[in-house]
């Protein structure tokens, strides 16, 4: 992944925002992330959907990418694409094991290029939010839409062992910090504890920037 001179830069070009919500009568809460990308409604329309170019900035992909298939990527979540409305819209529900929450992508034309929106909801889980906060899967996205503004500017495929280092380097723990702390001022906003939700953007840092130990070496 190429050096990123200034991380807190990259991290910033993202707008947070938690909603609370509900659905099918459950209560949800809301993690979406907007960013503007330099390049057409088409260009980045098909770098989201492409089969053959997601791989490049995400993970593979396979399945049936059209309403009602089921998509599985590459040791991540799979689930089933429940809207499509090319070059503007897409949502799916994305899952994991027993877990299922939703994400849905809009784009918008603007002045400086194509806003990407994605909205990630999820059923209220207490004591993992309590942990974490939105920073558990808005980080994620957050590193995703990095990756998919580098393969944008380039062309090329990111590097999927230098992605998933990334994090433990110097410019990645200054990225995944502004990141984790942006998602507690939007918790912070929809009405979170500002002690706690800072602290659960303290664990979110921790959880993506400390390599894991070597069982092996114990």
């Amino acid at each position: 992944m190429p050096l990123l001179t200034d991380p807190a830069a990259i991290a910033g070009l993202v707008v947070r925002e938690v909603r609370t919500g509900s659905r099918d009568g459950a209560p949800t809460r809301i993690a979406i992330a907007r960013r503007t990308y330099t390049t057409d409604q088409a260009d980045l329309w098909d770098a989201l959907t492409n089969a053959e170019r997601i791989p490049r900035w995400f993970l593979p992909v396979s399945g049936e990418l059209k309403v009602g298939g089921r998509y599985q990527t590459e040791g991540n979540a799979g689930g089933v694409v429940e809207e499509c409305e090319e070059p503007r819209r897409f949502a799916l529900t994305w899952e994991m094991g027993p877990q299922v929450s939703w994400v849905a992508v809009t784009l918008t034309a603007n002045d400086e290029g194509t806003q990407l929106e994605l909205a990630h909801e999820a059923p209220v889980a207490p004591e993992f939010w309590d942990q974490y906060g939105p920073g558990a899967v808005g980080v994620g996205w957050d590193l995703s839409l990095m990756a998919l503004g580098l393969h944008l500017a380039s062309g090329a495929a990111v590097d999927p062992s230098e992605g998933l280092a990334f994090p433990t380097t110097p410019e990645g723990l200054e990225f995944v910090r502004v990141a984790a702390l942006g998602w507690a001022d939007a918790a912070i906003a929809d009405g979170d504890d500002p002690a706690a939700a800072q602290a659960a953007a303290q664990r979110t840092i921790t959880f993506y920037t400390v390599e894991p130990e070597d069982s092996s070496q114990s």
